[in-house]
């Protein structure tokens, strides 16, 4: 039965409550204990438990955690009651009185506010809300203001939600973006234009969500371009210029935003003055193909919009001129896009001459377009800075003049072409010697020579060629270009004298090539002036080196040797011993055999020999098998085979083995044909130590056949002997580098474990290689039979059916075992007749 207590009447608890009641009553300020106690009754109806907290928080109104715990009990009672219920009022009293001891803890002030939100009492929450923010310090306000927003937001107000932003923005600037948004969202994109143009140009903003300044410029102008009616307190059209300033990686994008505000707007002639102002100051491709693109789109769609109003209300003769009117302007865009594009190109880099030359030809059949942008170009072009050939510019001005038979025009342009201070002097080379090209296409070869004699006059002082501190003007004179052309003018419209003095002078400032020296040999032998001739070879002879000087001596040995053949040999000789001394081996080759041939037909076959001799030392490595050859043949030719031998002899000491190789077959060849079967069988002995079997398969077959048709058994087995020993010695070679091989890895791998299992590998290698050798020994054949070296000559004669007694009787293949048993031909008795008196005594 419950007890009533005396003290407090109306404060009912059980009998277990009285250990809980006199603690609190012993320690009424401890929190610990009413905490204890609610702990205790979390079970008891809600009446109990809230008569606790209210006991509670009339001895301890200062707790935090009571009025927490309370106030959140409070609300889960009422969670889901109409807000017509007044315990729902209640709760909002408890807050209330909560506040007036915690309105310093901003967690107070959040759940109250969400529970004012949940029963959507604007008018309170909001007032609420502002209470919150009077209360708190402002340091704490960050916590309010987010689901202050939230609750801006949540509702269609958009007056209270824009005020409530704007007090947010002085405190949190970031926000501005999502101010933006929501603007955006009520339409009012005019407050949205004016919070961006703040944010772009405050350079302290960072943005919150990570975009750039471009970024903003970029929505700005959209958001401006497409709403022309609704922004209206800011002028698009600075905005839009001060962004064409900033951010040049964007002018396309900027220039059709602004366009695009006009067209919105009504205002096309507006829209098309700025489409022509952006592609006349473009400067990239890009760029252009942007505007260009949006421009051409923007006429398509005013004529479409003509002819459908056209269609709908009728065609008036006003309308079809202005109709037509549109049509020519979308058609003469088109037909400039070309010429536009060019100059786009021509305001990023207007010293870029191949682009003047295309402008040119843009205007094909407008003459006094052409000659405009001519002046323009030549104007305009720095020929320091210039991309291309500057000089190309100034020639086909002037070539348009002499085309339009303008000479007088042409010589003025020229005139004034070769005043410009050009970077290269080939530059101002080649204007000269267009000028007088111009002048011999027109026959006034006077004209040319006297442009030529102008041209090369030296200046008063003495000029560098490569001085680049002087000026082209004083440089031109040793200009090999201007040269050459005047030599070929004299050459053609001069005189011997005048012309060899041109050639002269070319020498004397040493700026001849090795083509010059011939064309001025070449001239004077026309002129028969052959010493002359020879003169001028010597002169440049000095002026080069090798190899520069290898054509000019090939030219001078042999139109020295066509002019006086054997008459003069010994002055030949000198200069051919003069050009060999120090001739490189790459260029040797062919004046030796010059040499040779200048010996052969008109000196001694022994001095021809000699020059061969030397040629086979001075020549390339890779170039003396071909020139062993040559003095084998000449050799043979002149002195007989038999003077070869020992030029097969030096010829197999210095060459590689695998042309020795050949050498060797072609020796043996030769002395067999000789009939000298033993040193052709000597020959093939000694090449035998060069010819691994495995490699030269083909040497051994030709040694084979040799001793098939000249040897007999013995001489066979020596071959196959010495076979034998070559194969095991190139064996032995193999095995040598595979233990190269093996310590190699040993030394590498060093000491670790893992290196056994590679040295194993290799070891199987090294035998598998041993293992290939031997499989690739001949293998022998037991069906070759030999005539033994003791038969006589009668059984010889009985045996054969041939004529040859000394022929072998064998198979294609051979037996290699020494030891085989070598099967006796048969021996048949010859009846005594046919001998006659001849007859042979009979042994016992």
């Amino acid at each position: 039965m419950p007890v009533l207590m005396e003290k407090q009447k109306d404060i009912f608890f059980e009998e277990d409550d009285l250990p809980y009641e006199e603690d609190i009553l012993r320690n009424p300020y401890s929190v610990k204990c009413w905490l204890r106690y609610l702990e205790f009754k979390k079970q008891a109806s809600r009446n109990v438990v809230n008569m606790i907290y209210e006991r509670a928080l009339k001895e301890l109104p200062g707790s935090y955690k009571l009025w927490y715990n309370y106030l959140k009990l409070r609300r889960r009672q009422v969670k889901g009651k109409c807000i017509n219920d007044p315990a729902v009022e209640d709760v909002c009293n408890a807050h209330e009185r909560a506040l007036v001891f915690m309105h310093k803890m901003p967690r107070i002030w959040l759940d109250y506010c969400q529970y004012l939100m949940d029963q959507c009492r604007i008018t309170k929450t909001r007032r609420t809300f502002d209470k919150a923010l009077r209360a708190l310090p402002i340091t704490q306000h960050y916590r309010i203001w987010p689901l202050y927003l939230k609750f801006a937001k949540m509702y269609d107000l958009p007056e209270s939600a824009v005020r409530i932003y704007r007090r947010n923005l002085k405190l949190q600037k970031e926000n501005t973006e999502d101010y933006i948004e929501y603007l955006k969202s009520i339409d009012w994109l005019d407050e949205a234009a004016k919070r961006l143009v703040n944010i772009i140009d405050d350079d302290s903003y960072i943005s919150k969500e990570g975009k750039s300044k471009h970024q903003l410029w970029n929505e700005l102008c959209e958001l401006v371009a497409k709403n022309p009616d609704k922004v209206t307190s800011l002028k698009i059209e600075p905005i839009i210029r001060q962004g064409l300033k900033r951010y040049t990686d964007q002018i396309g994008v900027l220039w059709n935003s602004m366009a695009d505000y006009y067209i919105r707007g009504g205002h096309f002639e507006r829209a098309r003055d700025i489409y022509e102002e952006a592609i006349e100051t473009v400067l990239t491709v890009r760029d252009f193909t942007q505007v260009f693109d949006a421009y051409a789109e923007f006429e398509k769609n005013v004529i479409g919009a003509k002819i459908q109003t056209m269609e709908e209300t009728g065609a008036s003769d006003e309308d079809d001129l202005d109709l037509e009117l549109r049509l020519a302007r979308l058609e003469n865009l088109m037909d400039r896009r070309l010429l536009l594009l060019n100059s786009v190109l021509l305001r990023q880099n207007p010293h870029n001459v191949h682009e003047w030359h295309k402008r040119v030809t843009l205007f094909k059949d407008k003459p006094r377009e052409i000659i405009n942008t001519y002046t323009e170009a030549v104007q305009t072009v720095d020929p320091k800075l210039a991309t291309g050939k500057p000089h190309t510019l100034w020639v086909d001005f002037a070539k348009f003049y002499e085309k339009a038979g303008q000479i007088e025009d042409a010589r003025v342009i020229f005139d004034k072409a070769v005043k410009v201070p050009y970077k290269h002097v080939d530059d101002l080379a080649s204007v000269w010697c267009e000028w007088a090209e111009m002048e011999i296409r027109h026959d006034h070869f006077d004209e040319a020579l006297k442009l030529m004699q102008k041209v090369t006059a030296p200046p008063t002082r003495k000029v560098s060629y490569h001085d680049e501190s002087e000026t082209v003007q004083d440089r031109v004179h040793k200009s090999l270009k201007v040269w050459s052309l005047y030599a070929d003018l004299e050459e053609s419209f001069g005189t011997f004298k005048t012309c060899k003095a041109v050639y002269d002078r070319i020498i004397e400032l040493r700026i001849a090539t090795p083509q010059i020296i011939i064309n001025y040999g070449l001239f004077l032998e026309e002129n028969n002036y052959f010493e002359e001739a020879f003169k001028g070879y010597e002169k440049g002879i000095a002026l080069f080196k090798w190899p520069n000087v290898y054509d000019i001596w090939n030219t001078y040995l042999v139109k020295f040797i066509e002019r006086y053949g054997g008459t003069k040999l010994e002055r030949a000789r000198d200069l051919f011993e003069q050009c060999l001394e120090n001739c490189p081996q790459k260029f040797a080759k062919a004046i030796f055999l010059l040499y040779a041939k200048l010996e052969e037909e008109h000196g001694l076959a022994r001095h021809a020999m000699a020059v061969y001799d030397r040629a086979t030392k001075a020549v390339l490595p890779e170039e003396r098998y071909e020139m062993f050859n040559v003095y084998i043949k000449r050799a043979a030719e002149i002195y007989g085979v038999t003077y070869t031998r020992p030029i097969y002899e030096k010829a197999l000491e210095v060459l590689p083995d695998e042309q020795a190789r050949e050498m060797c077959i072609r020796f043996a060849d030769l002395e067999r044909k000789l009939g000298e079967i033993d040193r052709a069988r000597a020959i093939y002995s000694h090449a035998s130590q060069i010819c691994d079997p495995r490699v030269a398969p083909n040497f051994w077959q030709v040694w084979k056949e040799f001793e098939i048709k000249h040897g007999n058994e013995d001489t066979v087995r020596e071959m196959l002997r010495i076979k034998r020993s070559v194969q095991a010695m190139y064996n032995t070679q193999v095995n040598f580098m595979s233990s190269q091989m093996l310590a190699a890895a040993a030394g590498s791998k060093g000491d670790n474990p893992e290196s056994t299992d590679d040295m194993k590998r290799l070891e199987e290698k090294a035998k598998q290689l041993a293992e290939e050798s031997l499989r690739d020994q001949p293998k022998p054949d037991k069906n070759i039979l030999f005539v033994r070296s003791n038969t006589t000559d009668e059984e010889l004669g009985e045996m054969t059916k041939t004529t040859n007694p000394d022929e072998i009787n064998i198979d294609s293949d051979f037996s290699s075992d020494e030891d085989e048993n070598v099967e006796e031909v048969q021996v048949q008795h010859v009846p005594t007749e046919v001998f006659g008196g001849l007859a042979p005594e009979e042994d016992d």
